[in-house]
């Protein structure tokens, strides 16, 4: 299986990234785009869909159509809103076995994990564990 499209989607936005001098100007990138993200219908909101281990509330929901995911994120917080809308960036039209092989290295080569809290690195981790699980689900 090839997983050139989500390796470019991880690209793009390592390049969106660079163009940021300081780590200031990419955490504010990431709350803005936590705060465009689209919203998540009020019914997806729920227990099965929360994500564990994270600092704020942060609900994720996967589906697979005709063999891609489909994703939807919510969180309370905007930081949290912005990193669970980067990942869904990268997985959103992929093939589900896409977020088990294509991990999302694209956070340690922008630099995202040295200007999270640790906490904040600890609810991303939680994330990306969750999409892995939720992906499992439409996988053979």
């Amino acid at each position: 299986m090839d997983f050139q499209s989500c390796l470019d989607k991880q690209n793009h936005i390592q390049k969106k990234f660079s163009l940021f001098k300081t780590q200031e100007e990419k955490y504010r990138f990431i709350m803005e785009i936590g705060r465009n993200s689209p919203p998540m219908p009020q019914e997806e909101q729920k227990e099965e869909n929360r994500v564990p281990g994270c600092q704020s509330l942060l609900y994720l929901s996967v589906q697979c159509i005709e063999g891609k995911l489909k994703i939807l994120t919510h969180s309370d917080a905007l930081i949290s809103a912005g990193l669970a809308h980067l990942l869904t960036q990268v997985y959103e039209g992929e093939a589900p076995e896409a977020v088990i092989h294509c991990p999302p290295l694209f956070l340690k080569e922008i630099g995202l994990l040295n200007i999270l809290s640790p906490t904040r690195a600890n609810g991303l981790k939680s994330l990306y564990q969750t999409f892995q699980k939720k992906a499992l689900q439409w996988i053979g």
